[in-house]
């Protein structure tokens, strides 16, 4: 009877083991990071400064405080004037972005976030997040940042 609990365990195991791989192949689970949108506003009058004329697409920098690398992002145009950040939280990492307009810092975004899997699920979990060096506020309901510059 020992003889055959030996090999008996052994297979138990190769069979958990090799089912785990299988066992996320039939799960459709991916869950992108969150993409951080801002809506540059006048502190005093609330209206947006692209759309009002104050900057242009061509004038926004995006870049990483450690090193002043490019961060790639996304101006929407039209009617919307939207800054977007769709680069952040696709791996682990503390992100310092400054974002300058005509050539001058209007503020910091600071992001502690760490890609994580768990029960084949991918996602992104934010441990900090803060705007520095502009007044600002979240809408939770759309999802974007409203930063207050003073003009």
């Amino acid at each position: 009877m020992k003889k055959l609990l030996k090999p008996l365990v052994l297979a138990l195991l190769m069979v958990v083991l090799s089912c785990s791989d299988k066992d996320c192949e039939d799960i459709d689970c991916f869950t992108p990071p969150f993409i951080f949108t801002f809506d540059i506003q006048d502190k005093e009058s609330g209206e947006n400064l692209f759309e009002n004329g104050t900057y242009t697409e061509d004038q926004i920098e995006v870049v990483n405080k450690s090193d002043g690398s490019e961060r790639a992002y996304q101006f929407i145009g039209g009617e919307i004037n939207f800054l977007r950040i769709p680069s952040i939280g696709w791996e682990t990492e503390i992100a310092e972005v400054v974002i300058k307009l005509d050539g001058q810092e209007a503020f910091t975004l600071f992001v502690d976030v760490e890609r994580l899997t768990e029960n084949c699920c991918n996602f992104s979990k934010y441990n900090e997040t803060r705007i520095d060096n502009a007044d600002y506020e979240y809408d939770q309901q759309r999802e974007i940042y409203r930063i207050y510059l003073e003009q």
